[in-house]
């Protein structure tokens, strides 16, 4: 490996951890503390310092060595932590927060153009398609942020999988994907089970809005196809996705703090944290080695992997509501 790959594998980790470690024994613990409420699942206040770490790992190495577009992505990413740094300490109201995920997405969007494989004449289409797919995947790591070792460790494989895919087809975004993936195993240091922290919005805002908005530079540089990001997160996208239009259809306040994704109802029924943050792991490797391997395939046999994986998550989905049943009447 390069002298600068090396960097990216060692540096980004080495300093997640470092700053992690220092801010556990700061004031900063305070006014960033995740107090229990209707959507945890922790019992005692967590600080939520992650996020901290995960800027000064990530943003400074990006400063150096992302170019032109990817430049503008982490701008809009650094934005993002710096809005949802505010929101963690002051609860900034929704109709702040999700103006400023659709910005920074529609920036990140313009500044990469038009996706490549949407015909001309629907380009305007197209853009807006992208820009709620980005603002969407901006959310997914905030919402499973919840549980001991879940974020950290499948942004960790995400990125990881996207820095594979990536190769020296694109260089730099190979570069800043394996340091994306390697602040993400800094961060896991302290959030494994028992948790000691969490990400925040702070760090998973912007971490979900790069796992979109990359996924989509790197299908417009053709290092991927289209569906390549989805499949490599569909662990996320499914849970949050699926939980959302269920309580959409069941005229919930959707917009309120719940507990009623997959891995949630999960360790409500009896799993513990580590049994399902390995689980998710699992999971997710075999997603991002399916796409990896399907990439290289006929359009037939992506298809095929794809509803293979429809397949899965419908067989998940009916396993994990039997579960939550067993659970609430175990007679």
């Amino acid at each position: 490996m390069s002298y600068a790959t090396w960097m990216a594998v060692l540096l980004p980790a080495a300093t997640a951890f470092a700053v992690i470690a220092f801010l556990r024994v700061s004031p900063w613990t305070t006014p960033l503390a995740d107090h229990p409420n209707g959507r945890s699942l922790h019992a005692d206040p967590t600080p939520r310092i992650g996020g901290l770490g995960f800027i000064a790992a990530v943003f400074p190495f990006a400063l150096a060595h992302a170019h032109a577009d990817l430049g503008v992505v982490f701008a809009c990413a650094l934005a993002l932590a710096l809005v949802s740094l505010v929101d963690d300490v002051r609860s900034l109201p929704i109709e702040v927060r999700l103006p400023a995920h659709g910005v920074a997405a529609l920036v990140a969007v313009l500044a990469m153009g038009p996706p490549p494989f949407v015909p001309l004449p629907w380009a305007g289409i197209g853009i807006a398609v992208a820009v709620c797919v980005v603002a969407w995947f901006t959310n997914l790591f905030n919402f499973m942020d919840g549980s001991d070792g879940l974020a950290g460790g499948m942004a960790a494989i995400g990125f990881g999988v996207y820095a594979i895919a990536a190769g020296s087809q694109a260089a730099s975004l190979a570069l800043l994907c394996i340091a994306l993936a390697s602040a993400s195993v800094g961060f896991l240091a302290h959030n494994f089970p028992p948790a000691r922290v969490f990400l925040g919005d702070c760090g998973s805002i912007p971490l979900g809005f790069l796992s979109g908005a990359l996924g989509l530079y790197g299908a417009g540089v053709a290092v991927w196809p289209w569906w390549f990001p989805l499949l490599v997160f569909s662990p996320f996208i499914v849970d949050a996705t699926a939980t959302l239009l269920l309580r959409i259809a069941r005229r919930e306040r959707f917009w309120t703090a719940h507990r009623g994704h997959a891995y949630q109802r999960l360790v409500l029924s009896g799993w513990t944290r580590p049994r399902l943050a390995v689980f998710a792991y699992l999971l997710m490797t075999a997603a991002g080695a399916s796409a990896l391997l399907a990439r290289a395939q006929g359009a037939e046999i992506q298809c095929a992997i794809i509803f293979a994986w429809a397949a899965i998550y419908a067989l998940l989905a009916v396993a994990v509501n039997r579960r939550t049943r067993r659970s609430r009447n175990p007679s």
